[in-house]
């Protein structure tokens, strides 16, 4: 009581009550009616946001005795009334789960981009706001199955299939493509899957301007097709005899090739030709792939067209066919049997009843009647793919337990809730037969299951699933710099960017390491393209590796990797506000609210425009209503002032030497990212609690709420026991109350 008299009622007692809070009424009600307010306290405490810094501030020791006594009450009150939260009864799949337990379930690789429509995201991810299935989107499902099921089972129709991959405009294709042979350059590696042996027709198109010119075609360039590395056609591509009429330079490049059945790396690329010191010495960027930037130095390929089978062979080789068939003995009802039964046991996720099974019959022996065996069992998958047990997950109360009563997750539910957190995906055999005989109820064993998945190399869905949203680095491929000023950027380089950032996420957990070393490490991985960005000599060739890295490299955490850097800026200049605003949100836990809807932005202020970052902030934020808000964000992103729009180095800002210097919350000074860093690491707790947090929305599918809060802390305690390693985190949180625990609704709905 004497500290918020003292530190805190000057702005929030009864009378100021500034930003809607009154501490001062707080006390006088229950801690129940007021725990967010008290939740929101601890944190603003913890990372010393309050009081602000012009402001008289306790000492550190008065801090952290006020934040010991407050979370210490906050647990107790949780402990004596249990409130694990309410996830939705029903949750369908998203778009990228979909994907993966099509995947795990058939063996086939699905362009799912091509078959649904993205999912709209909720608290920075997608998997939350799933819980409906309109008409457009259930016909979208319907239409996917029907295809997926002729695609698992090689069935081709009476007429040729066909698939059109195009090649992004901004790849750059001057060098070499990982996974095609050396000595080619440019092209794509493309995974295809032939349903059956047979002839197919390959179509190459070639890139061409906005005249509808080839670019780059001086000289004869020598093209060739390959199947898993072997060359099946090649073919001259020259210039035209007439200089100008390019509409055929491309009409013979078609070929008709035997494929066997199977997933295929079907390779389009050209012959690279022998390097030269003059050739070399005269490329002045990495980026060539269009007129807006840089014309091509050498033809490059646009689309590849794959159509068949003209002749049809044998099924042999096709392992999804002979996953879902090679269980069968001979083509009776029986067979058929003994492939649904297990087929749909996985497919719901341990739920499958005797009624699904008479179900998919059905739906098997009308397909057979029409067209044999084959065709009943890919009409049956047909039902199976498009069946709510398949497309929903369902989490429902047990019936004998009262509104607003706690209980335990049925092992099943929890069987699900740990396969799509950690894989993205759905449960496999081990796990769904580990729940059926109810042992994912024992802490123990559960805590054993989550670290096989760890294992499994389907937990990288993490780095690129859960990452990939945590750190924004999805919104990478909606990132165009201005090409003006960084005319090096191109598709190649944003790839390798965000590769980096996925390989630093997935090497510390797969060696589970400790979560903090996410924020400082002496190493990285890189491939040529993205250490020449850096100014790392000695990496060569599109191979990523692990790099060791020199001080003055200047690079490490992920606060130095050019993803994030480049994520949050603008198109033609650095912002300190998006990156502190980013560091707030995704490191800290700790986002500042939005702001007021009549204040401008920074470029629409009528400020001079010719002023530096820093100068032109200082201006906006002698505006009261923003200077709340940007007197914590500024202060952050000017740590990041050395690194460019595109995350290189750079010692000067329009001419004068960058001014790196800031504030942290807590008063501490720093100038630059080293000291920066050394400012975040000194209160790890922070980190790991925003990315604890982070992990249990990901895992839950819904926000958190201020009733998480103390189980958070217990995740955070434990883990620190254990140098925050990634699987202590894990396990705290696949144990915690909020994920083996649910809340029935308080009220019955109408």
């Amino acid at each position: 009581m004497t500290m918020l008299e003292r530190y805190c009622f000057d702005c929030h007692d009864s009378n100021s009550a500034k930003a809607g809070i009154d501490l001062e009424a707080a006390l006088d009600q229950p801690l129940s009616d007021q725990l967010a307010l008290w939740e929101k306290s601890v944190r603003q405490l913890q990372m010393r946001l309050m009081p602000p810094l012009e402001e008289e501030r306790p000492d550190e020791g008065a801090y952290d005795a006020f934040v010991t006594d407050l979370a210490s009450a906050l647990d107790r009150h949780a402990e004596a009334h249990p409130h694990p939260g309410r996830t939705e009864s029903i949750r369908r799949l998203n778009r990228t789960e979909y994907a993966n337990v099509i995947r795990d379930l058939l063996g086939v690789t699905i362009d799912v981009n091509a078959l649904l429509p993205p999912d709209a995201s909720s608290h920075g991810f997608d998997n939350i706001t799933v819980s409906d299935l309109p008409p457009a989107l259930l016909n979208r499902y319907v239409h996917a199955a029907q295809k997926i099921s002729r695609q698992a089972l090689g069935h081709t129709g009476d007429d040729p299939d066909g698939r059109t991959i195009r090649i992004r405009p901004d790849i750059t294709q001057e060098g070499h493509v990982e996974g095609l042979p050396l000595g080619t350059r440019g092209g794509a590696l493309i995974s295809h899957t032939f349903p059956r042996a047979g002839t197919y027709d390959i179509r190459i198109h070639l890139a061409r301007d906005r005249n509808e010119m080839v670019e780059g075609l001086r000289g004869t360039h020598e093209l060739q097709v390959l199947v898993d590395g072997e060359v099946a056609a090649q073919f001259d591509v020259s210039p035209p005899k007439n200089g100008r009429d390019h509409t055929k330079v491309d009409a013979h490049l078609h070929a008709r090739i035997d494929v066997p059945a199977g997933t295929v790396g079907l390779g389009v690329t050209f012959v690279a030709p022998t390097p030269s010191i003059v050739q070399t010495l005269r490329q002045p960027y990495e980026s060539a792939f269009n007129m807006h930037r840089h014309p091509r130095r050498s033809p490059a390929i646009f689309q590849v067209s794959i159509t068949g089978p003209f002749e049809k062979g044998a099924h042999d080789g096709l392992a999804s066919r002979e996953r879902l068939l090679g269980r069968a003995h001979g083509e009776g009802d029986q067979a058929a049997r003994s492939v649904l039964e297990p087929l749909l046991q996985l497919a719901y996720r341990g739920k499958a009843d005797e009624r699904d099974i008479v179900q998919a019959f059905q739906f098997y022996r009308q397909g057979r009647a029409r067209g044999g065996f084959a065709t009943g069992m890919e009409s049956a998958l047909s039902a199976i793919l498009v069946s709510p047990k398949f497309l929903f997950r369902v989490e429902s109360d047990p019936p004998e337990v009262r509104p607003g009563e706690v209980y335990a997750v049925a092992d099943l539910d929890l069987a699900s809730r740990l396969a799509f957190f950690l894989w993205s995906s759905m449960p496999d055999e081990h796990l769904l037969e580990k729940a059926t005989a109810g042992e994912l109820s024992n802490p123990d064993s559960l805590a054993e299951e989550a670290l096989r998945l760890l294992k499994n190399p389907r937990a990288h869905s993490l780095a690129t699933n859960f990452a990939g949203q945590w750190l924004y680095l999805r919104n990478l491929n909606a990132i165009s710099p201005d090409g003006r000023l960084y005319p090096d950027f191109d598709d190649n380089l944003r790839q390798a960017m965000r590769r980096e950032t996925e390989s630093l996420f997935e090497s510390i957990l797969r060696e589970d390491r400790s979560v903090l070393d996410l924020l400082r490490t002496d190493h990285t991985f890189l491939n040529e393209r993205l250490a020449k960005h850096y100014g790392i000599p000695h990496v060569y060739g599109e191979r990523f590796r692990k790099v060791a890295l020199d001080p003055a490299s200047r690079r490490g955490g992920l606060l130095r990797h050019a993803s994030i850097l480049t994520v949050t800026s603008y198109a033609n200049r650095t912002s300190p506000v998006l990156r502190g605003h980013w560091v707030l949100e995704n490191l800290l836990g700790t986002p500042p609210p939005p702001p007021p809807p009549d204040v401008p932005a920074l470029d629409d202020n009528p400020i001079d425009a010719s002023l530096p970052v820093r100068e032109r902030l200082a201006a906006h934020r002698a505006d009261p209503a923003c200077a709340q808000c940007h007197r914590v964000m500024d202060p952050m992103g000017f740590a990041f002032e050395h690194f460019d729009a595109v995350g290189q180095w750079r010692a000067l800002e329009r001419g004068s030497p960058v001014d790196a210097t800031g504030v942290l919350p807590d008063g501490t000074p720093f100038d630059g990212m080293d000291a920066f860093e050394a400012g975040l690491l000194k209160r790890p707790e922070a980190f790991v609690r925003t990315l604890t947090e982070k992990l249990l929305i990901f895992a839950l599918g819904r926000g958190i709420e201020a009733t998480d809060a103390p189980a958070i802390r217990q995740i955070v305690r434990k883990a620190s026991k254990e140098d925050f390693r990634f699987s202590s985190i894990i396990v705290g949180l696949v144990t915690s109350d909020p994920f083996t625990k649910r809340m029935t609704a308080l009220s019955e709905s109408p």
